[in-house]
């Protein structure tokens, strides 16, 4: 993941900053709009790619706020559920 979100650093970290993080989480939070979209109309091909534009646009706004997401991901969940510890959890169905 550490790899990824240094590409879209590469690719876009200075137009993300110029947007701001505001408006980067709105292009975020539409594309997340946009899976479910092409989920519901069982489009694999637009689903695969709409899910890539998700992750890409998670990883613009994590790097404009300054968070390494794979730290922060392995940091929540490296040692298995943050509830309750195990792996795979053992949760009581919500």
């Amino acid at each position: 993941m550490k790899e990824i979100q240094k590409l879209m650093a590469e690719i876009y970290l200075e137009r993300d900053r110029a947007r701001g993080a505001e408006k980067t989480l709105i292009w975020m939070l539409s594309e997340a709009g946009e899976v479910a979209d092409a989920f519901l109309k069982g489009d694999g091909d637009s689903l695969r790619s709409e899910a890539a534009d998700l992750l890409a646009w998670l990883l613009s706004f994590c790097n404009v706020v300054g968070i390494d997401l794979e730290e922060a991901v392995l940091a929540k969940y490296g040692s298995g559920c943050p509830d309750c510890g195990s792996k795979p959890c053992r949760c009581p169905p919500r």
